[in-house]
């Protein structure tokens, strides 16, 4: 069985034949389908990997009672420490769609990162008090909008504004284009979008 919480994904199986990987290797973050981010953080501990799935406790509401539910801080997204010699076998596992990668690589994620979402998370679970999602670009970047009436269509950002963002759409060759305000929890990055294709 394995045991998700806000603060780490602890292995309590057998290693079932790949070779756990140590602390000096570097963390990756793994796309997983929607929705399976706790399967593929369970697969990815019977396996032997070192993964961690930063989750934050929630009230469902049904009819009839209240129950908390923990739910991924990233949606979609996981951390493992890999090698070269293992990334194969992640292909492997149920529910994995990609490694987030550039250039073909996978990006590595510093410790101080991860430590850092770890205390995130485990301040929240401790207090209650939860950060509204938001997403990180920055002026200059190439995004797409994912979802809404303006789906698909791809700018730079020109200004992130609150949970605003503000883009230019348009034909470089004329030098001609337009301002998109849109919402930021209805954009995602250019690489986003190349990795989960």
């Amino acid at each position: 069985m394995l045991l998700l919480r806000s603060t780490e994904c602890i292995q309590e199986l057998p290693n079932q034949g790949i070779t756990t990987v140590s602390e000096k290797s570097p963390w990756i973050a793994v796309y997983t389908k929607s929705r399976h981010e706790k399967r593929v953080a369970q697969s990815l501990g019977q396996r032997g990997f070192d993964c961690y799935l930063p989750l934050l406790p929630a009230v469902s509401r049904w009819h009839d009672r209240k129950r908390t539910v923990w739910w991924p801080l990233f949606p979609g997204y996981l951390f493992a420490r890999l090698t070269p010699s293992n990334l194969s076998a992640l292909h492997a596992v149920p529910g994995v769609v990609s490694v987030v990668s550039v250039a073909g690589v996978p990006a590595t994620i510093p410790n101080a990162e991860i430590e850092n979402v770890r205390r995130l998370a485990e301040a929240i679970a401790l207090t209650g008090s939860g950060p509204k999602p938001a997403v990180l670009v920055t002026e200059g970047e190439s995004i797409e909008v994912a979802k809404g009436p303006f789906r698909g269509v791809q700018g730079r950002v020109v200004e992130h504004r609150g949970d605003r963002i503000t883009l230019n759409v348009g034909v470089s060759a004329i030098g001609q284009g337009v301002r998109l305000e849109v919402a930021e929890e209805c954009v995602r990055s250019i690489a986003d979008h190349s990795r989960s294709a």
